[in-house]
């Protein structure tokens, strides 16, 4: 969901035969649209059904005919969306795929930079860690929910909180699209610093930034 315009996506090359993503993401567009694709051997697969399809929603066999040459209905065409789409994906043409890659890599590196400088570790490990969306650890005695909404109405920075098992024990910290922004980067640090200051975290202040401008200059 979060990779597409975010990192490479090589469907071809990876002989991926079925991929979905959103638009709300590294495309930076208002959510509805959730792109997706089909391998011809999937495609051969689909529409050789015997049995009919449960849900028209994903009935890929009507979309297929749809928005093929057939235009069979299924849905009323969200216009304003596509036109949508077409604009973000059209600023990430004029930006560079490979450049647009590079902007969240480098975003990411600088954060994570950041985050060790003040003890801040991820949760996940570094191989698998993704650019554009940083899960990382709740310091120990740190209010989660807390610190969330401090940022949230004193600064204006909206992170997620973690999920199922790691309810409470997780930040996912987005760097997505045009958010993905060196002053979003730098920001989201002074603020963060100053929050955990408040809850008596011991830590050198300004450590984070000065860690964060140094990947800066360096990548």
């Amino acid at each position: 969901m979060t990779a597409l315009g975010g990192i490479p996506v090589e469907v071809d090359a990876w002989n991926i035969d079925a991929i979905y993503s959103g638009t709300q993401k590294c495309l930076s567009c208002p959510p509805g649209l959730s792109p997706v694709s089909f391998s011809p051997r999937a495609m051969e697969i689909i529409m050789s059904r015997k049995k009919k399809v449960q849900s028209w929603y994903l009935d890929v066999s009507m979309l297929a005919n749809y928005w093929g040459q057939n235009r069979v209905y299924h849905h009323t065409g969200p216009i304003n969306m596509t036109y949508a789409l077409y604009e973000a994906l059209r600023l990430i043409h004029l930006e560079g795929l490979e450049t647009c890659h590079a902007r969240h890599l480098r975003n990411h590196r600088a954060l994570r930079a950041g985050l060790a400088a003040i003890g801040i570790q991820y949760a996940t490990h570094e191989s698998c860690t993704l650019p554009q969306l940083n899960a990382v650890l709740v310091p120990a005695g740190v209010d989660d929910a807390g610190v969330r909404s401090a940022l949230l109405n004193r600064f204006g920075i909206e992170i997620g909180a973690g999920l199922g098992a790691y309810k409470g024990k997780v930040w996912r910290i987005g760097l997505m699209g045009y958010a993905s922004r060196m002053a979003n980067v730098l920001l989201f640090l002074a603020a963060l610093e100053q929050l955990l200051a408040e809850q008596g975290c011991r830590f050198t202040r300004g450590a984070s930034i000065a860690a964060a401008n140094t990947a800066y200059a360096v990548n």
